[in-house]
């Protein structure tokens, strides 16, 4: 009979699991506590306008082709891509705008416009992030099970090129005088929930993976990734269960034997939790049974900012709107003091943008259009009280579009829904409903983030945004395929395959698969 495994929660890392899991033979069964699969990649659809939750474009879909590939199916039939140019246009409150495009003699040349010489400097920023990319990513498709793990001379010998001291800001200086062309290729690391002048310094190829690897957004919004990969997984023999959140854990000792929903009991031979790492712990797991991270030392923890989301059904559209626009606040030091130190809503808050029916016709009835507003702010705290602050900010919120262009919106708003930090914690069992989970910091990376076979029960591993190697749908997926590879060990089954499988997957080219479609 084949072995049972149970996975907690179907958002993209563990349907990724679920579908490597389930080509290796075992039985899968995936409990979600929600009416639908990909939690907070999932979408949004009431009155013929559909929004993705939350993240609303897709990074480096190589990952994710190698798992495909790995059960036989190909991503890019799966779903379709569309890379976008420009990637993003850039509205500095302190003056001037950018956009950010692929093209790189396009590039150079709007950054020439604020410095000749950091346009001069764009080439040497990706090549070195090239080399520090090739260079560091063994450790981003490695376990890190224990402090022996980064004693090795591989690693020793990569600090020189990581430097893990330096900021994100003070590497960028390295390359950049203009502070606003610094602020172009460093704002990535809010992906992570994280300020540049406190993010280490690796996190630099996030920028260089959108300009190698491209910006993509998939027909129907990212929640057309989740729902491929949930069809996938089921016809590979996973049985997802809606609506079924887990009520608690069972446990044999230290090992988590399975867990119980209102539905009954389900017993398994290994535990998967894509659930908030930090929510599952205190609300199923008893405290005496962790060792490493106890409620104590949970809350003394870092974590990651929030967000305060509009989603907004339009009648007409702003045609002349890039499909992502993000406006970085003229005080974009205190902006990020107020989020992450202060923990107080700033008056003029830096926010991004998704006008995606510019790109996607499929998203909102003819003639109409939706818009996506997230403005980052603190996670859940005393100091903010968003019963109260929900109204003044949401007002605030509809003011600042016009900094980037969009006026006129709320007498032309047909749908609309809101979501602060409390509706994250409440709605989405996120821990003070901080977005990106913990912090990226140096003490909460490799092996001191929680551990892929996590360390504190038997029996259990992790996947998602709170584990090895952190938050963001490319590290998601490659943290499912790591969590699948120790388990299947752990069951002594065969893994390599899931390594092996994706070898011969090529980057993904827009111009050869548009060429196959037409053929």
């Amino acid at each position: 009979m084949a072995k049972r495994v149970l996975i907690v929660g179907a958002g993209p890392g563990g349907l990724a699991a679920s579908m490597l899991l389930a080509n290796a033979g075992l039985d899968v069964t995936i409990l979600e506590r929600l009416p639908h699969v990909g939690g907070r990649t999932s979408t949004i659809a009431s009155q013929g306008f559909r929004f993705d939750v939350g993240p609303t474009f897709f990074l480096y879909p190589q990952i994710l082709a190698e798992i495909f590939a790995a059960t036989g199916h190909d991503l890019y039939r799966e779903v379709e891509l569309v890379r976008l140019d420009p990637q993003y246009r850039l509205v500095f409150g302190s003056g001037g705008e950018l956009l950010a495009t692929p093209d790189m003699a396009r590039m150079q040349a709007a950054i020439a416009d604020f410095s000749p010489r950091d346009a001069r400097a764009l080439p040497r920023f990706l090549d070195d992030n090239r080399m520090k990319l090739e260079r560091f990513k063994p450790c981003l498709e490695s376990p890190f099970l224990g402090w022996r793990d980064i004693l090795t001379p591989q690693l020793l010998q990569l600090l020189p090129l990581l430097r893990p001291w330096r900021s994100l800001d003070r590497e960028l200086k390295a390359y950049f005088a203009d502070p606003r062309i610094r602020l172009a290729f460093s704002f990535q690391s809010k992906y992570l929930g994280m300020s540049p002048f406190q993010c280490p310094s690796l996190f630099s190829i996030l920028a260089f993976l959108e300009y190698a690897y491209g910006v993509f957004h998939p027909i129907g919004g990212c929640g057309a990734i989740t729902q491929s990969m949930a069809r996938i997984a089921t016809s590979l023999g996973v049985d997802i269960r809606l609506n079924e959140p887990v009520e608690q854990l069972l446990f044999d000792g230290r090992r988590v034997a399975g867990a119980r929903t209102h539905a009954g009991a389900y017993r398994a031979d290994a535990t998967v939790l894509n659930a908030d790492f930090a929510q599952a712990m205190t609300h199923l797991v008893p405290d005496h049974l962790r060792r490493r991270w106890r409620n104590h030392k949970l809350a003394r923890k870092r974590f990651s900012s929030s967000t305060l989301m509009l989603y907004l059904g339009l009648d007409g559209c702003y045609s002349d709107i890039p499909h992502h626009t993000i406006y970085l606040s003229k005080d974009y030091v205190n902006n990020l003091a107020d989020i992450e130190a202060r923990h107080v809503l700033s008056d003029d808050p830096s926010f991004y943008v998704q006008n995606a029916s510019v790109t996607d016709a499929t998203l909102a009835p003819a003639g109409m259009s939706t818009l996506y507003v997230l403005i980052p702010v603190t996670h859940q705290h005393p100091n903010v009280d968003w019963q109260q602050e929900a109204p003044r900010y949401r007002s605030l919120a509809l003011r600042q579009l016009n900094k980037i262009g969009i006026a006129d919106v709320e007498r032309r708003i047909c749908f609309e829904h809101m979501m602060t930090p409390a509706d994250w914690e409440q709605r989405y069992a996120i821990y003070r409903g901080a977005t990106f989970s913990l912090a990226h910091n140096l003490r909460q990376m490799l092996h001191l983030r929680p551990r892929n076979r996590f360390e504190d029960l038997e029996a259990t591993y992790l996947v998602g945004g709170g584990t090895h190697p952190g938050s963001g749908l490319p590290v998601i997926f490659e943290s499912a395929r790591i969590t699948s590879r120790l388990l299947l060990a752990d069951l002594g089954l065969p893994s390599q395959w899931i390594t092996d499988a994706g070898r011969d997957v090529q980057p993904f080219n827009p111009v050869e698969v548009l060429a196959d479609a037409m053929a």
